[in-house]
């Protein structure tokens, strides 16, 4: 009788839910979206405000280089799959499964906020996640979409998390903290320096909600799906 072999599983056999956390699918994901942003800021000069913030921090360390942000992303992305030993390739089809996912995210935040609007009976108008005043076009959005995901998800939730695991936190509890945490300090970062919003309740609000959303997202379905599901809804509200 031949012994049996044990293969590691692949990626069609632990599916799509599984396959689409991988950093490695996060990082072909937004591949294009982080090329074409990057272009967008040399041609057409449209900044985001967490590319800003990061970029204004490498400074002060002194590394100006225009393209060390995005390079640093990947490597971080690169590093965080090798890291996880997770296996080296993609399934056919993931990337577009992976595109329209988002999409339909994208719609279910753009109801939530609708929703939201008339259960505290307020009258406003769509709610730019990122710095929309200052940016104008969809290139914008896509710079948001990653970086603010790359800040305040990828960065800020996983190093408080971490922190309080350290200091004796139970996990859950600490996931939670770290959730509602950052989600403030996501909605905050909307009004400060000088291209931010006037502080509204109502906007304060909903993307106090919307970052409890990207969080979760982060969380269970990783950071790829967390950065598109971003982009396409500042896309589906400030250019359409």
């Amino acid at each position: 009788m031949k012994a049996q072999r044990h293969e590691p599983p692949t990626a069609h056999s632990e599916g799509y839910w599984a396959e689409s956390r991988r950093p490695l699918a996060a990082l072909v994901f937004i591949a294009p979206l982080l090329i074409t942003y990057e272009v967008g800021v040399l041609v057409f000069g449209v900044r985001n405000g967490a590319d800003a913030w990061m970029r204004e921090l490498l400074d002060l360390m002194g590394f100006s280089q225009h393209f060390l942000l995005p390079v640093l992303t990947v490597c971080t992305l690169l590093g965080w799959h090798y890291l996880t030993h997770q296996p080296w390739r993609l399934s056919r089809g993931l990337i577009w499964a992976m595109a329209v996912e988002c999409l339909l995210l994208a719609v279910c935040l753009r109801l939530l906020f609708q929703l939201q609007g008339v259960l505290l009976d307020a009258v406003a108008g769509p709610v730019d996640l990122g710095l929309g005043k200052t940016v104008g076009t969809a290139i914008g959005y896509l710079g948001a979409g990653i970086y603010e995901e790359l800040l305040f998800r990828l960065i800020l939730l996983s190093l408080v998390a971490w922190g309080l695991k350290r200091a004796g936190v139970a996990p859950r509890t600490s996931v939670l903290i770290a959730v509602l945490s950052t989600s403030l300090v996501f909605a905050a970062a909307h009004y400060v320096g000088p291209y931010g919003d006037s502080l509204e309740w109502f906007s304060f609000l909903f993307r106090f909600s919307a970052g409890v959303f990207f969080a979760v997202l982060f969380i269970y379905r990783g950071f790829g799906i967390a950065a598109g599901t971003h982009a396409v809804y500042d896309i589906l509200v400030g250019v359409f």
